[in-house]
């Protein structure tokens, strides 16, 4: 083997020659960073921890919190911080980081405590200060897994030994600061030091974790106005926790135990249940101020087109003619669509959707005239016609669903007491364990990969490809006006990804290492390798689920 080895250095776009064995750290520092600290670094496409060793030529491009990756290993890195931090001040509380908030935030708890005042936010905020000041190493090792497992219950993680017990290894990978072990699906910094700010402020019974915004990783917000959407996490958490199944280890050994079934039945009719009280709000809203328009938003794979339709059946029942139109039938051809910073089209901007048209269209029907509805080919990327006018009578409710929504410029001629605004997404109930929270974010990836896979034509690499801009685009054009919303509704199932794991696997496999998604590829694989598969057939042809899986009940 050759004493030294040759990396190319995508950040400079020149070659090093560094001696085998290098840290990515060492290799770091002999580049010009930018305002922001490198936090880890993509080694022919896959991230590794800055500690990785080089012993063979490999393109290399370090990241920071400016990037989606740079961004996921700091807050990884918080987090484990944050478990520190609260294990020397409050010693034998179990912290548990419940769900994200406003913009890179986390709503979090402490075990037995039911309130936070301000003081106690700030001498928490001061100790994770003092303990990044410290600079304490983040350490990664590969163990028996008997030897991890005996760890986690000398700390009294049973959380983490669920999951170890369900997913049985002979090795495992154990992060350890300062004496605490943890799990986690991705790598972390490299030191505490590498977390330059963070904020606590005291919200409802715990606290906000505020980080910094990845499109300005020198500000943190700490402003959170996310009442409706705290409400639905706090709803759905409690009710996996009274279903005994918050963790993926739960979930897990209730598959092992022959449960699936029960599972999906339990979840499929909490859903009936939410659409039928959401079908009912509508309703009472068409008597008491003569709502004639339902307005479904959310982001990418959020469950909207699903959701349209099945609380169209539970108006139906209620004796309204609900009218379905999809946004996406509203799209201008491919080569008259907008393009992002990257030259990419950009689906997300509400320029994307021929607003003349679609306005004209809404006038006449609420005029009670006859129109046809366009409909938008994504494999040619062209309008097509459906033939099949659409009517309003007295007792019909237009339903329209799509990522523009909720933005008031989408109708702004329809008077607001006549829109019933809604707002879907996939709030991510399970977690992997009380400091692993599943991204919302990577479930909706999951349900992209396999629906786009399935219907658009879309292999996984294309989709991955897609998939930065498609968040950008949610950034500027989706959340901002998710409060707006007169009901949420959550989207998730909670066996799901245990479901998606063999279609997403599958997928995920065909992207080759050569290319820049295969990195984001081996995440998701090493992240659903923690989920015990469950077979399709029980699922209901109505489950939302099937929208990305196929076997619909629905026509799409």
């Amino acid at each position: 083997m050759s004493d030294t080895v040759q990396v190319l250095c995508e950040n400079t776009g020149g070659t090093l020659d560094v001696p085998a064995g290098t840290t990515l750290a060492r290799i770091a520092r002999r580049i010009a960073a930018g305002p922001q600290p490198f936090l880890a670094a993509a080694v022919d496409n896959v991230i590794k921890e800055l500690g990785y060793k080089i012993y063979t030529p490999a393109t290399l491009r370090f990241v920071d919190a400016t990037s989606f990756d740079g961004m996921r290993v700091l807050q990884r890195t918080s987090w484990f911080l944050l478990q520190k931090a609260c294990r020397d001040r409050y010693p034998g509380r179990t912290l548990r980081i419940r769900h994200s908030m406003g913009q890179n935030g986390f709503y979090c708890e402490l075990e037995g405590i039911d309130s936070f005042t301000a003081e106690e936010a700030a001498a928490l905020e001061r100790h994770m200060r003092d303990l990044a000041a410290l600079d304490l190493p983040l350490t990664r090792r590969k163990m028996l897994t008997s030897e991890v497992r005996a760890r986690y219950v000398a700390q009294g993680f049973d959380d983490k030994v669920a999951l170890l017990d369900t997913r049985p290894r002979l090795y495992s990978e154990l992060y350890e600061l300062d004496g605490i072990p943890g799990y986690f699906y991705g790598p972390l910094a490299p030191s505490t030091g590498c977390v330059r700010r963070a904020g606590i402020v005291p919200y409802y019974r715990g606290f906000y974790l505020a980080l910094p915004l990845r499109t300005d990783p020198d500000r943190i917000h700490r402003q959170v106005r996310q009442e409706k959407m705290f409400g639905i996490f706090r709803e759905y958490q409690s009710w996996v926790s009274i279903m005994g199944v918050p963790t993926v280890g739960a979930v897990n050994a209730r598959v092992l135990a022959g449960d699936a079934g029960g599972m999906i039945m339990l979840a499929e009719a909490f859903h009936e249940r939410k659409f039928a009280e959401v079908a009912d709000a509508v309703a009472a809203a068409n008597r008491e101020r003569g709502t004639r328009v339902v307005l479904i938003s959310g982001p990418s794979s959020s469950g909207k087109t699903t959701s349209a339709k099945r609380l169209s059946v539970q108006l139906g029942v209620l004796g309204l003619h609900p009218v379905p139109i999809s946004l996406d039938d509203y799209f201008v051809d491919r080569e008259r669509t907008p393009r992002d910073a990257d030259g990419d089209y950009d689906y997300e901007a509400l320029e994307a959707i021929d607003l003349e048209l679609f306005n004209d269209h809404l006038a006449r029907l609420m005029r009670g005239e006859s129109v046809d509805i366009p409909r938008y080919d994504f494999i040619t990327g062209r309008r097509t016609w459906h033939n099949a006018p659409l009517t309003l009578d007295e007792r019909s409710i237009l339903v329209i669903e799509g990522i523009h929504g909720l933005n008031p410029r989408l109708t702004p001629s329809i008077p607001d007491a006549q829109k019933f605004r809604i707002y879907v997404s996939c709030f991510t109930s399970v977690a992997m364990d009380n400091l692993s929270r599943i991204s919302t974010t990577d479930n909706r990836l999951l349900r992209r990969l396999t629906r786009d896979y399935r219907q658009r034509g879309a292999d996984a690499q294309a989709t991955l490809a897609r998939w930065q801009s498609v968040r950008r685009g949610e950034e500027r054009h989706i959340f901002p006006y998710q409060e707006n919303a007169d009901v949420m509704l959550n989207s998730s199932l909670f066996y799901e990804i245990s479901v998606l794991r063999p279609f997403a696997e599958r997928i995920l496999r065909e992207v080759p290492d050569t290319v820049p998604e295969y990195g984001e590829a081996r995440r998701m694989l090493k992240f659903l390798d923690n989920f015990i598969p469950i077979a399709p057939d029980e699922i209901p042809p109505s489950s939302i689920l099937r929208e990305f899986i196929g076997g619909s009940a629905f026509a799409y």
